[in-house]
């Protein structure tokens, strides 16, 4: 009778100890996708400021983090990449939200920042569409924005003239475009519009107009340009064949700990990267061939 009992004992203590590392596994799982499904401890509070391209991203995201974890809560306000940068260098902030590098905003500090890239958005010129063009040359793009070209017929299109709508100055929309799309160039002036949506509705009705949107603003009620014969689509962005884009940045003072980290790390995981990333019209860093810094340097993705 004795030795039947201490069978069962054993036996019972290996089924615990299955079920154990079954739990522990899948737990392992969890963390190596970068999920915080299932993880209780998650609690605390950070701030997230800056870049109004990003901060859709960033709220979907945190209400789906807060939804498997009741005891974090993340705060995530807009202000524009400029103030996500001074106040997460201040301290003010846990994460800055950013469009451009740091080392592209004056009066910041890169060197004590840490950047974490989310996302990836394309930008292309668009025109209303009745101008007659559907691709046009780089040179010829710089020349229509630095004001040497002034009719669409002088670049195969309609005898029209070209009316150009900017972004507001500080716009980290138009710091993209004017660095890869204009090669550096300054643009003259224009009438400028804060809102995508509102460029997209002013192209669309004002005869000969032309600006530039990030792709997921790109509809039907306007014109894509391609660039010397290359179409703007995520495959090119990804190769870099395609130059007008710019990663998404969320940066930290110093490595993050804690809820920052955990929340970090959320983003980056298929769960947002396969879902909610392209749900919303951004292009997942994944996806991505080639890396570029803020040199415009280019290293292929390992």
């Amino acid at each position: 009778m004795k030795k039947k009992y201490l069978g069962i004992v054993a036996m019972l203590a290996a089924v615990m100890l299955v079920f154990a590392a079954c739990g522990s596994d899948s737990s392992s799982a969890d963390k190596a996708n970068g999920s915080t499904k299932g993880d209780k401890e998650v609690s605390g509070s950070l701030t997230a400021v800056g870049s109004t391209a990003l901060q859709p991203l960033v709220e979907a995201a945190s209400k789906e983090f807060t939804n498997t974890n009741p005891k974090a809560q993340i705060n995530v306000q807009g202000g524009g990449s400029g103030t996500g940068l001074t106040q997460v260098q201040q301290g003010a902030v846990e994460i800055g939200n950013s469009d451009v590098f740091a080392e592209e905003k004056d009066g910041v500090d890169a060197s004590k920042l840490v950047d974490h890239r989310v996302a990836v958005v394309g930008m292309a010129p668009v025109v209303n569409k009745d101008v007659g063009v559907k691709n046009i040359t780089k040179q010829q793009l710089i020349d229509i924005f630095t004001g040497k070209t002034t009719n669409w017929k002088d670049v195969g299109g309609k005898d029209e003239k070209i009316t150009i709508i900017n972004r507001a100055e500080g716009s980290g929309t138009r710091a993209t475009f004017e660095k890869w799309g204009l090669d550096g160039k300054t643009p003259i002036k224009a009438q400028e519009q804060d809102s995508s949506g509102t460029v997209r509705k002013i192209v669309s009705e004002t005869p000969g107009a032309i600006s530039y949107l990030a792709f997921s603003y790109i509809d039907a009620s306007v014109v894509g340009l391609s660039l010397d014969g290359v179409e703007p689509t995520e495959d090119k962005v990804a190769t870099n064949d395609w130059k007008i884009w710019s990663y998404e940045h969320m940066y930290t003072n110093g490595e993050p700990k804690g809820l920052t980290k955990t929340f970090l790390k959320y983003m980056t995981s298929d769960e947002v990267q396969n879902n909610i990333v392209p749900q919303l019209g951004y292009q997942s860093i994944k996806s991505m061939k080639v890396e570029r810094d803020s040199s415009g340097k280019l290293t292929d993705v390992k």
